[in-house]
């Protein structure tokens, strides 16, 4: 078949029973282990929420895609940008998962010199696709670019397929490649053994309303990064050939961080990065699929393949693909974010630790944390309230009785007068009015404006959460966000005088299946089960390997003297895995769809896809229904409660932390990792949650500190203190009933604290910067090593070091019981690395590793060469205090005495941003030269300077020409110490040293 170019001239069975105790029976579904993989049981019932939903369904379904034709492209039309061609079965239908769409229509464009857009829909539009409204995309101005890009468009007609190349690698690998030629033989047994849904029948592409599958050739177990989120085994790198292979479920969860299953957000972005080892050079790109639709993304490799691929199995929407050309992994996140949205100015206070817990019972307890925290000198900046704070645990409340409103906010203005800040939790679910004496105004405004979810009916949709039965905001409706926007003003008014917003529950999370508060008797609040910490549900687990059979019940981290730690004899509990094992409207109006369980099982780890969450026949305005607009959720409520609070306090930066995340959720909101363990496993997991965040442009992420479920140790809060203070977002907080971990609790861990916070806002200026440079330019902060050494393999899998921005490297302990740690120091020993807290050069092995030392309570930070870092000269207990004081400067030469650094600097407050001053700083050979621009008055002085790899002692040094004393020479470790400096950063700065 002839190729073209455009643009170029070169078992496991999950069975989805759910019987509901108020009025419906789900269908009965599995995968049948014994034969075709996609043979399903058929349906009994199809009764929800007492409504009739569908018609049964017209088309017969094989569940085989190897009888599918595929397409045939024909009336191909070249425009500006790209081309338009149109695409019919090449054969009879062969209706697997219904019915297949006869007509479709490609497009291509080239959007940028390094954006290529395929999108593939059906030519009618009725399927859903993301409208501009929910992810605004950037304008593309039409001007021919296919020439200038490094990424070319190639296609055969008969049965269609297309493939990616790179313009500057001809004779490379494709990029991506749906040719069925370049893929594995089929049939193939299943690719993972334990899951026949991995038996692979055929490769064609398969378009149907409820099921679109395209495959493409991957090279062998090649490196993919992203697809979320998820918490993988396997670290930041994906597997894509251990045992087989691994997939990525798309369908918002709300599930205590499950490893290797769905939960809260979806990302269908990866970024893969390539080796030539022929000329020792690296290559990375990315793939975003523009999707809202459930799905299953595999990354399998059959056995005896030399090849792996991706296959994208979608119930729904389009198939809207974006690829970036990189080259560099940096770059391929830069402009992922100029497509969906670049990540929101963070105010410079929330980069201070911040502390919760569930389980702070009244405001006086509440009051105590803060003061016990200033006793023992642990910077606090943000105190924050889970549901504790609530009447009757409903949004825009606080409890009378433990939380009266004018309290709370002589509370917040005392945290305010010390410079500190106060955030509480809004849930997603609205409850419910009980009677018509029950006067809760959220609840009947929005039902007067009509912004709640229905079922399909028209009836109110009423699900479960804390409150008992709830309500779901409906953000397509029209005045959601006005509505919303008022809730949020009046709780402010009330007492509650916010400094940020975290949003919770926003998968949705709901606590029954289905409409379960339809004509239920609405005054029964309870949940459902039994609350952490209440009696029958005690949380009495030891601190992870503690041998309470040698040491007795305490859980102390020591007994006289000696380690409870026994992890080499005590078998590290499982407790995670065990338990957790404008175009279309879509499918609201489209004949011959099943609304509540397509016949494409997903991978959806609690089987029904309206299990825990609202069901996907509930509809939305503009005849919407969840099945489609499912995941989007918690961008929509981030985006309202964003533009919400820009309206209450104008001029500001809002601070938000969100649970569900979707592609552009950055632009509105940070993130935290969502209800993870108090176990080292998910210490080390954390890390690789922070990189998948920067990949997903939504940088300000952090992991609860200590962990949330379950009981935490001295040991483990220690480690985890100082790890988390080295990441964006830094929140301890922990889950009702388990015991206390906040830092100051035990000794060491507030000497820990004490000593990683000092590091934290010291770096406040490099830290500040980063993110500056991630909202103009989409550069992530918080990097993997390999991110900064593309071309050293060996960097490709670690996820136990990682870097913050180019010029310093974290190495954390992320085991019990050890007081060393081993490392590896990228360069290959082309670049020098000092230690933080001594200057001292690292003398790593020829292969870049070493071991260092690591007694507790200590972090091993390392400086890269040729940087010149700003800096905090007297960390304080504030944010507002530290940012007050004088500024320092720590300069790491390279071996050729060059250094580079720049540093942004503004008010650290206005939205959208006011006068700024970018400050740059350049070293020659004994010179250092500070430049800036910008309108910003600095009024901090330049106070000390540090000059690392200075050869010999000075004669003679001097400021702007002017020879000065106060300086010292440490010839050991060839160190320059300059001190008492008054330099005024509002103009030039030169230091001289000879």
């Amino acid at each position: 078949m002839s190729a073209h170019v455009f643009g170029g001239t070169v078992p496991v069975s999950r069975h989805l029973l759910e019987v509901s105790s108020n009025t419906f029976e789900l269908i009965g579904l599995q995968h049948d282990q014994t034969t075709d993989p996609f043979t399903y049981l058929q349906p009994r019932t199809m009764l929800a929420w007492g409504v009739v939903l569908l018609a049964p369904l017209v088309f017969a379904s094989t569940r085989n895609v190897s009888t599918c034709p595929g397409y045939t492209l024909h009336s191909l039309v070249e425009t500006p940008s790209g081309l338009s061609a149109q695409l019919s079965l090449a054969g009879e239908a062969c209706n697997a998962f219904g019915e297949d769409i006869s007509a479709l229509t490609v497009e291509v464009a080239y959007e940028t010199t390094s954006r290529l857009r395929v999108n593939i829909f059906d030519t009618a539009k009725q399927q859903y696709t993301i409208p501009e409204a929910v992810i605004a995309r950037p304008p593309v101005s039409g001007s021919p670019l296919a020439s200038k890009s490094d990424l070319v468009f190639n296609y055969e007609p008969s049965p269609f397929a297309f493939w990616i190349t790179r313009r500057s690698q001809p004779r490379a690998p494709p990029l991506f490649d749906t040719r069925i030629s370049s893929l594995p033989a089929v049939p193939t047994g299943p690719v993972i053994p334990s899951d026949n849904s991995t038996l692979l029948t055929g490769f064609p592409l398969v378009f149907e309303k409820q099921y679109l599958q395209l495959t493409s050739a991957l090279p062998l177990d090649t490196n993919i990064y992203g697809l979320g989120e998820a918490v993988a085994s396997s670290g930041f790198r994906r597997n894509i050939g251990v045992n087989g292979g691994s997939m990525q479920t798309m369908w918002s969860r709300d599930a205590a961080d499950p490893v290797d299953g769905n939960m809260y957000g979806t990302h269908p972005i990866y970024l893969e990065h390539r080796f030539d080892e022929a000329t020792n050079e690296s290559f990375s790109h990315g793939v975003h699929l523009m999707s809202a639709a459930g799905g299953d993304i595999l990354l399998l490799t059959p056995q005896q393949s030399n090849v792996s691929l991706v296959q994208y199995r979608m119930i729904g929407g389009v198939l809207d693909f974006y690829f970036f050309a990189g080259p560099d992994p940096k770059s391929v996140v830069e402009q992922y974010g100029a497509l969906v949205g670049l990540p929101t100015w963070q105010p410079a206070w929330g980069f201070g630790f911040h502390l919760c817990r569930w389980g702070y019972h009244d405001l006086n307890e509440t009051r105590q944390q803060v003061l016990r925290m200033k006793e023992a000198n642990i910077p606090l900046e943000v105190m924050w309230n889970d549901i504790d704070l609530y009447h009757a645990v409903r949004d825009f409340t606080t409890d009378p009785v433990t939380y009266p409103a004018e309290e709370v906010r002589a509370f917040i203005r005392e945290l305010a007068a010390n410079d500190q800040h106060y955030i509480p939790i809004v849930d997603a679910a609205i409850a419910k009015q009980v009677n018509a004496t029950d006067i809760y105004d959220p609840y009947t405004k929005g039902a007067e404006q009509n912004v709640f979810m229905k079922n399909p009916d028209g009836s109110e949709y009423v699900g479960q959460v804390w409150p008992g039965y709830t309500v779901f905001p409906d953000w397509f409706a029209p005045n959601a966000t006005q509505w919303w926007t008022e809730a949020l003003r009046n709780w402010t008014e009330s007492g509650v005088e916010v400094s940020g917003i975290w949003l919770d529950m926003n998968e949705p999370s709901s606590f029954c299946v289905g409409s379960c508060g339809t004509n239920a008797n609405l005054t029964n609040t309870s949940p459902p089960f039994i609350l952490p910490g209440e009696p029958g549900n005690p949380i009495t687990d030891y601190p992870e390997c503690y041998d309470s059979s040698s040491f007795g019940p305490s859980g102390n981290m020591t007994v006289n003297g000696t380690s409870t730690c026994r992890a080499e004899t005590t078998t590290i509990k499982k407790r995670s895995e065990q338990a957790l094992r404008k175009r279309g409207l879509g499918a609201g109006q489209e004949t011959g769809v099943d609304l509540n369980a397509p016949p494409y099982a997903i991978h959806n780890g609690d089987g029904n896809l309206s299990f825990h969450t609202v069901a996907t026949n509930a509809t939305h305005f503009g005849k919407l229904v969840e099945l489609d607009v499912h995941s989007l959720f918690g961008l929509m409520e981030e985006k309202a409660t964003h533009l919400a609070l820009l309206k209450i306090f104008p001029g500001k930066r809002p601070f938000l932390i969100s649970r569900s995340t979707a592609a552009s959720s950055g632009k509105w909101t940070g993130h935290w990792l969502g209800d993870n363990f108090s176990l080292w496993s998910y210490l080390r997991h954390s890390i690789s949650g922070v990189l998948q965040f920067q990949l997903f442009q939504i940088p300000f992420v952090g992991a609860d500190t200590c962990g949330f479920n379950g009981n935490t140790d001295e040991e483990l809060c220690n480690r985890w203190m100082q790890m988390a203070a080295f990441t964006p977002f830094y929140r301890n907080h922990n889950i009702k009933g388990a015991i206390s971990q906040e830092p100051y609790r035990w000794d060491s861990v507030a000497n820990a604290s004490r000593t990683a916070i000092a590091i934290r806002y010291s770096l406040l200026p490099y830290w500040y910067t980063l993110f500056a440079n991630s909202s103009m330019h989409g550069t992530p902060p918080m990097r993997a090593l390999f991110f900064e050494f593309p071309d050293e393999p060996e960097l490709y899998n670690v996820s136990t070091q990682f870097m913050i921005g180019r010029d310093i490297l974290v190495t954390p302990v992320l085991t019990p019981n050890v007081t060393t740690v081993d490392g590896i120091f990228p360069g290959r020993g082309r670049v020098i690395w000092r230690d933080w807290y001594t200057h001292d050069v690292v003398n790593a092995a020829t292969n870049g590793t070493t071991t260092l030392p690591a007694p507790l309570g200590h972090i091993n930070v390392h400086v890269r060469d040729g940087s010149a870092i700003l800096l905090h000269a007297e960390p304080a207990y504030t944010i507002e205090k530290t940012r007050q004081g004088p500024f320092s400067l720590l300069v790491s030469q390279s071996a050729d005495g060059r250094a580079f650094g720049s540093a942004y600097i503004d008010d650290g407050v206005s939205y959208p941003p006011g006068p700024s001053r970018t400050l740059k700083f350049i070293v020659t050979k004994g010179r250092l030269h500070i430049q800036g621009e910008g309108s910003f008055h600095v009024h901090q002085q330049l106070t000390d300077i540090t000059v690392l790899a200075v050869a010999a002692k000075p004669s003679v040094v001097s400021l702007d020409g002017k020879e000065i004393e106060g300086w010292q020479y440490m010839a050991s470790q060839k160190k320059l110490v300059v001190q008492k400096l008054q330099a005024d950063l509002n103009g030039p700065v030169t230091l001289e040293w000879k």
